[in-house]
């Protein structure tokens, strides 16, 4: 399984991710500053999910047309710590969602 950690989101997350995850940022890959669309069209080939705290995402793209899973954390802030309570259920949506859907993970 490959994930993209979203442009906003804090690298040290990738560690609370289960084994067998391989996980990269946004930076890593060379996409900073890279706007949704085109981001998605870049990650398809390469990723199988984006985790993100993008609210606006599923307003603002059509997630429906893309070959990637997507997971949505609704926290406070995107604060590690934050996100961090979060990876229990953001590991089990990245096992479970599939291509065009969105899973949100909350408290």
């Amino acid at each position: 399984m490959r994930v993209l950690l979203d442009e906003n989101m804090p690298r040290k997350l990738a560690l609370l991710f289960e084994t067998g995850v391989e996980v990269r940022t946004i930076a890593e890959c060379g996409w900073k500053g890279t706007k949704n669309g085109a981001l998605l069209r870049l990650a398809e080939p390469v990723f199988d999910v984006l985790v993100t705290v993008d609210q606006g995402i599923p307003h603002q793209q059509n997630l429906s047309v893309y070959a990637l899973g997507f997971v949505l954390l609704e926290a406070v802030s995107n604060r590690y710590e934050d996100l961090a309570v979060l990876m229990p259920g953001v590991n089990d949506a990245v096992r479970r969602v599939r291509a065009g859907e969105l899973i949100r993970v909350s408290v």
